[in-house]
């Protein structure tokens, strides 16, 4: 017997496993799963928009190096972008500058526009925003393009060793 089609329920989309899913699901950490239409160039605030999310609470996942070309990420609200010269000020560099995509990809494993902190290629240090801690959900890529996943931030603090940092710049 088929069952009736209900207009109020959507038919979850459901995303094959990236290394990232798997790393949580294998440490136990419950997530939510939100698929979008990825776009070039769209990022945070496109995902946000397409899901209905405060673009506050969706984290980018951002490859930096420092002067030395030694990668680093850093987690950022989506509405806001890095102070490069405060995130150096803080952790003791010279400088700080965003990798090219193909070397961000070659530091993290992910293709740019699907960068999760997690199941990098290299072990990576992860810096956060300290006012992303403070939120009782983040939505943060999957590990790949038009997928998000939610979560209490302190996963990334417990899983990541992420370390919190103040430098965060209002978009203009």
């Amino acid at each position: 017997m088929q069952r009736p089609h209900n207009p109020g329920m959507s038919r979850k989309q459901r995303v094959s496993e990236t290394p990232a899913t798997a790393l949580l699901r294998a440490q136990g950490v419950p997530f939510s799963e939100h698929v979008y239409d990825y776009q070039p160039h769209g990022g945070a605030l496109h995902s946000a928009e397409q899901l209905g999310l405060d673009p506050y609470t969706v984290v980018k996942t951002l490859v930096m190096q420092d002067q030395d070309a030694r990668p680093l990420l850093v987690l950022m609200h989506g509405n806001r972008s890095v102070s490069t010269r405060a995130l150096a000020r803080q952790l003791g560099l010279k400088s700080v500058t965003p990798c090219q995509p193909e070397v961000a990809q070659r530091h993290s494993g992910y293709l740019v526009g699907g960068t999760s902190p997690f199941a990098t290629r290299r072990t990576l240090p992860v810096y956060v925003e300290s006012t992303v801690l403070a939120l009782p959900l983040i939505h943060i890529n999957g590990g790949r393009r038009g997928y998000l996943i939610g979560m209490p931030p302190e996963v990334c603090v417990r899983l990541l060793g992420a370390r919190a940092v103040e430098c965060a710049l209002e978009l203009p």
